[in-house]
């Protein structure tokens, strides 16, 4: 069983009148990789400075192994930082840039313990080395940091970080500056760093890809409260609610009524789901991925709709299909041209029932993707149209 190592209790944070985080309760597990996800304004970036000790909280605890550290300064926390600008010093090289925090500690000298001393320069290089095998740039000790890609200066920036041995590893957004491809390989490469040394990463992150390739505890976010907290999985296939739904991946939201356990109705319609718990006749969210949707000849649908606008994605095909004036998002290999007439089938599992919230009605209608938006009656289906409920 994972150890706890932070929590934080009950934290408000207000900037003038502006409520940033509204009584946040979180815990951390040792050798974690938590990613705090969400919107610019969210409140994620704050909490990061909250934990570093960057910030003082307006009220609430940070505890550290359970001792409260509201008050100790960032320097004496076990906690180290990589800020989406690395801020390396560019008049060292790659070793004297790792090994700079390395030369500012003082230990206790073991023949007189009321003296302290430098760290013997055998040890810092030893460290360093380490350092520079575990981020995969052995060798590079020599090299002038404007010599060096962006990912390698993330990653000198890491093992900056790393060769302090913090029990906590805070990283702001620090993908941000480079570009797709390197971007995609640095998330593997941070979540090896990660395993390889064994200590806690708190990620901050509004991309959802790093999230879901990184974590292994998803937090997410919105205007300082707590939406959801799960594995990758979890909150990619069982969102609490509209907000994390479109948040998290693409998704048609749909308005639905629950008839019965394992039974929701949607646009007159019934059908099989997996979801429970929820009262007889309830009016529910519906949230159905796009890569859950099968198409099929309209005589075998269980909905038919209308094709209005068709992407090509290397892969795939974004398909927004009309469904009474809502557009849904279908992404398959199989290609429907514009104004065809599709139908479309889903699985029981492919279908998962949220409970209202006040996120319902904002996401899921996929209208500002197509060329053409009739506005429709949804109780009068134009004749002929087989959009039947």
């Amino acid at each position: 069983m994972s150890k706890e190592l932070i929590r934080l209790r009950d934290l408000c944070m207000a900037y003038d009148d502006e409520l940033v985080l509204d009584h946040l309760n979180l815990y951390i597990n040792d050798k974690e990789f938590l990613t705090l996800l969400g919107p610019s304004g969210c409140g994620k970036s704050t909490t990061l400075r909250i934990i570093g000790g960057f910030t003082m909280p307006t009220s609430g605890d940070v505890l550290f192994d359970g001792v409260r550290i509201n008050d100790v300064p960032p320097y004496r926390r076990q906690i180290n930082t990589v800020f989406q600008k690395y801020a390396l010093f560019p008049h060292l090289n790659v070793f004297e840039n790792i090994a700079f925090g390395l030369r500012m500690q003082r230990r206790a000298d073991p023949e007189n313990p009321g003296r302290k001393v430098k760290l013997p320069e055998d040890e810092i290089r030893e460290r360093v080395l380490e350092m520079l095998e575990v981020i995969s740039l052995k060798g590079f000790e020599n090299r002038r940091i404007d010599a060096l890609s962006g990912g390698q200066q993330q990653r000198v920036a890491i093992a900056r970080a790393l060769v302090n041995r913090p029990k906590v590893l805070l990283l702001d957004e620090p993908l941000g500056a480079l570009d797709l491809k390197l971007r995609k390989d640095m998330q593997i490469e941070l979540k090896r760093i990660q395993q390889q040394v064994g200590i806690t990463f708190i990620y901050v992150t509004h991309d959802q890809e790093e999230a879901l390739t990184m974590s292994d505890t998803i937090v997410v976010m919105d205007k300082g409260t707590i939406q959801q907290i799960g594995t990758p999985e979890d909150i990619y296939n069982e969102p609490k609610n509209a907000f994390v739904a479109d948040f998290i991946g693409e998704s048609n939201i749909i308005d639905g009524v629950m008839v019965r356990d394992k039974l929701v109705q949607m646009y007159g319609r019934q059908f099989p789901c997996l979801d429970g718990g929820f009262g007889e006749n309830e009016a529910v969210d519906v949230v159905i991925r796009p890569e859950d949707i099968d198409i099929v000849p309209v005589e075998q649908g269980q909905l038919t709709g209308t094709v209005t606008n068709v992407t090509f994605k290397g892969m795939q095909y974004d398909i927004i299909v009309d469904f009474r004036g809502f557009k849904w998002l279908i992404q398959t290999t199989d290609h429907s041209p514009v104004g065809a007439r599709i139908g479309i089938k889903i699985d029981p599992d492919g279908i998962h029932v949220m409970k209202k919230s006040p996120y319902s009605g904002m996401f899921g209608d996929y209208s500002s993707f197509s060329d053409e938006y009739d506005e429709l009656d949804a109780a009068e289906p134009e004749e002929g149209s087989g959009d039947e409920t």
